[in-house]
């Protein structure tokens, strides 16, 4: 414990608390931390001026990450036939229909992510109570319910992220690991902003993007200043 306080307050120490950063700035202030005894993930937290209790003014979606996540992702894809095959080829970790519904109902669940042709959702859907809850529910919206099954497989394999607002308004998304270099989460980190500036609700009103902090797992929180992200985006 001591040596993680001393960590911890030596990150704090690199932080004005009265600056709102650039991302740019934010990162690199991140990644001067004293570093963990593991490779850390970077997330970036959003508060946004929405009430997702209304269904209009739900933030959700998915952006490919441009340098991937850092993690390995394991992928079940549902699929028959040729797009089975498909699948496989493109580097899903499971593969099946009824098999591998059934074998899900029964407990199993070491995966991360899943991904389900059109025509087996019927079938799938009977995984609702167990894959919804845990965000896991394929959703066409989310480019997880597709006939092009191999690309959506290879998008999450290289660094896919969804993001969902919660009912508070607040939205946390991993954009890479700290052994990124700046260059590498900048842009991850942009590409994740622009996303989520873009899935503005049109109900929405006011400021809509209302504080921006980058973190490391063992770090302390660092404001970005969202007005010169709101500037970046204005319509």
């Amino acid at each position: 414990m001591p040596a993680l306080a001393k960590r911890y307050k030596a990150a704090v120490a690199l932080i004005d608390r009265a600056k709102a950063y650039t991302v740019e700035e934010a990162i690199a202030t991140l990644k001067k931390a004293p570093a963990a005894k593991f490779d850390e993930s970077v997330d970036v937290a959003f508060h946004l001026g929405v009430d997702p209790k209304h269904a209009d003014q739900m933030v959700r979606g998915a952006v490919v990450l441009p340098h991937g996540t850092g993690r390995t992702v394991r992928v079940v894809a549902f699929a028959k036939g040729e797009k089975e095959r498909e699948a496989r080829e493109a580097g899903a970790d499971y593969v099946g229909a009824e098999d591998l519904i059934e074998k899900i109902q029964g407990g199993w669940m070491e995966f991360d992510s899943t991904i389900a042709t059109p025509d087996l959702m019927g079938q799938v859907g009977k995984l609702g109570k167990v894959l919804g809850p845990r965000g896991l529910m394929p959703n066409p919206k989310l480019g997880t319910v597709t006939f092009d099954i191999a690309r959506a497989v290879r998008e999450v394999k290289g660094g896919k992220v969804e993001f969902r607002v919660e009912k508070a308004g607040n939205a946390h998304v991993p954009i890479g690991k700290k052994s990124f270099s700046v260059e590498q989460l900048v842009a991850n980190a942009m590409t994740l902003i622009e996303a989520i500036m873009r899935a503005k609700p049109a109900a929405s009103k006011g400021q809509y993007l209302r504080s921006l902090t980058v973190s490391s797992t063992m770090g302390p929180g660092i404001r970005v200043d969202v007005q010169r992200i709101a500037n970046l985006f204005k319509k």
